[in-house]
């Protein structure tokens, strides 16, 4: 009995070291939660701008379901499908948002705005959800645009 506290200690030292090992960044308040979604929001826009391709999929979860005319499912089906829109010299389109909201928890995030033509006149309006993955970083979940 007397290596109780002493097997107690032990238990809690290792399980803050569990949680700080667990990949997941410490919680942050609301607003700053929003300006993070934001600016992951605005970054994944820029990648088409910057005909970057290969950073369009860093921003796509490995379960990333984009639905369209057709459902595309995974990092790799989203990627191969959207590789054509990054093949012209120019962006045939762009998107930003005018809405972030997140839930209290954290974890998941809703990203809406205006999708603009090349010519810059409205096309349409895109709804992405973005989830705080385990390695601590923002990707896109689903994904939905309308005319």
């Amino acid at each position: 009995m007397t290596h109780l506290p002493a097997t107690l200690a032990l238990m809690m030292v290792g399980g803050t070291l569990l949680v700080a090992q667990s990949g997941r960044p410490a919680p942050q308040d609301h607003a700053t939660l929003t300006r993070t979604v934001r600016a992951r929001e605005e970054a994944f826009a820029r990648t088409m701008a910057q005909r970057d391709h290969a950073a369009f999929t860093t921003f796509l979860s490995s379960e990333a379901v984009f639905a369209g005319a057709t459902v595309l499912r995974g990092r790799e089906e989203v990627a191969a499908a959207w590789r054509r829109y990054f093949e012209a010299p120019a962006a045939p389109f762009s998107w930003t948002p005018d809405l972030v909201e997140v839930l209290e928890s954290g974890r998941l995030a809703l990203t809406s705005g205006p999708v603009t033509g090349a010519d810059g006149k409205p096309v349409g309006r895109f709804n992405s959800i973005w989830r705080l993955e385990d390695d601590g970083v923002w990707r896109v979940v689903f994904d939905r645009g309308s005319s």
